[in-house]
């Protein structure tokens, strides 16, 4: 009689260990759990294997799939995006041996590589093998998510473009749809960027803290809190002078200034934003420098960068509304832009200063248009293409 398997032999595994976890106390549960959770992703590695050796085969083809990906998704209950995850990380594993080894050891979770996956995606495999040692030491220590974080900043010291170009594809995805009425209730549906995240969980969190005898949910807390920012006026007047939402970056002066390799700003409510984004916002900011030598002692605040309520009000009796073209948008909806940076000098004085819509504020930033002054004192908007011909011929 042959011997079982050894996914026969798993399989049994399998079948006894619900009886054998429920013999636990509930101070060895959380260890079992861990333990569980370790096999799992051992798992997803062997898996990952198996995955790059069956592609390489070619042999989905005998079913009749016209990839890899469709014959996961058709035979091993598998989503779309979860196969085609799982084939990025087979692929990735392949070019990435130390990466594999600790999958395969049990020291990095499948969470983990897939971060390492999708980084060797945006800017090759090659860039994430000179560092791979580094992310794997971070991946020990951290979360996922964390992780993440890591990984973003890394690629955007690799290629800052190509960073703000998948931050602005993801800002293109954004969406919020509010169902009708059913039942009672109204369905909220909906995606935001990081930056837009990072600001609603901020301006949420504010008022979530549970009263005295609160026994509301913390997503009925959540709930509640959007509604009552929807009933008020979020700060400042109303067209948007004075005190703006509270939202926490940090980043270098290097960030700032927009030099070559200088790492991704860090939300403080989570994740990272390109450097242009951090200029785009501290456009109109209030700043805290922090110095290289006593830091928290040390700390100098300031809001020097900050429009004044006055100067506000002045460019707005200028500009009347968004000088983009024709963009009626009112002040209410505009930021105040600085047509020279003031990391490169421009001054927060009048003629330095106009309103853009928050859409216009990110073409000019994130996508790279420029501003033109052309009759009557309007401002037209430069294609980003045109402008670096210009800038050519000039040269």
């Amino acid at each position: 009689m042959a011997a079982p398997s050894p996914l026969a032999r798993i399989k049994q595994g399998l079948d006894d260990l619900p009886g054998w976890l429920a013999t636990l106390c509930d101070a060895e549960l959380g260890k079992a759990l861990i333990e569980t959770r370790e096999v799992i992703d051992r798992g997803e590695a062997v898996f990952a294997s198996g995955v790059r050796r069956f592609e390489k085969s070619g042999q989905y083809r005998a079913d009749g799939a016209l990839s890899v990906i469709a014959w996961l998704r058709s035979n091993c209950k598998l989503s779309g995006g979860a196969a085609a995850e799982r084939v990025e990380v087979a692929r990735a594993l392949d070019q990435l041996p130390k990466t594999e080894e600790a999958f395969a050891r049990g020291d990095v979770s499948y969470q983990h590589v897939a971060v390492m996956a999708r980084t060797a995606d945006h800017v090759g495999t090659a860039a994430v093998r000179k560092v791979e040692a580094s992310l794997l030491q971070a991946a020990e220590t951290m979360d996922p998510g964390q992780l993440t974080g890591v990984a973003k900043n890394f690629e955007h010291r690799i290629d800052a473009a190509a960073a703000l170009a998948e931050a602005n594809r993801a800002h293109e995805r954004r969406y919020l749809h509010v169902s009708e009425p059913m039942d009672g209730l109204v369905r909220l549906d909906g995606l935001l960027d990081t930056e837009g995240g990072a600001i609603l969980r901020t301006a949420l969190n504010a008022g979530m803290l549970p009263g005295k005898d609160d026994d509301r949910t913390p997503g009925q807390r959540r709930a509640d809190a959007l509604v009552d920012l929807c009933r008020r006026k979020t700060g400042g007047s109303a067209t948007g002078a004075g005190p703006r939402p509270h939202l926490v970056i940090r980043a270098s002066l290097e960030t700032l200034l927009g030099t070559p390799g200088a790492s991704a700003g860090e939300l403080e409510a989570g994740g990272s934003v390109p450097a242009e984004t951090v200029r785009r916002l501290a456009c109109d900011a209030a700043l805290t420098r922090i110095t290289g030598r006593g830091e928290l002692e040390a700390e100098i605040s300031h809001a020097s960068r900050s429009i004044p309520p006055s100067t506000r009000r002045a460019v707005e009796a200028r500009d009347r509304r968004c000088v983009a073209g024709s963009c009626d948008r009112p002040p209410q909806w505009t930021d105040v832009h600085h047509l020279q940076h003031w990391t490169q000098g421009g001054p927060t004085t009048l003629p330095n200063l106009v309103l853009l819509c928050r859409r216009h504020h990110r073409m000019v930033h994130e996508e790279g248009w420029g501003l033109r002054r052309g009759e009557h004192g309007r401002w037209g908007l430069v294609p980003p293409i045109q402008l670096i011909s210009a800038h050519a011929r000039s040269a």
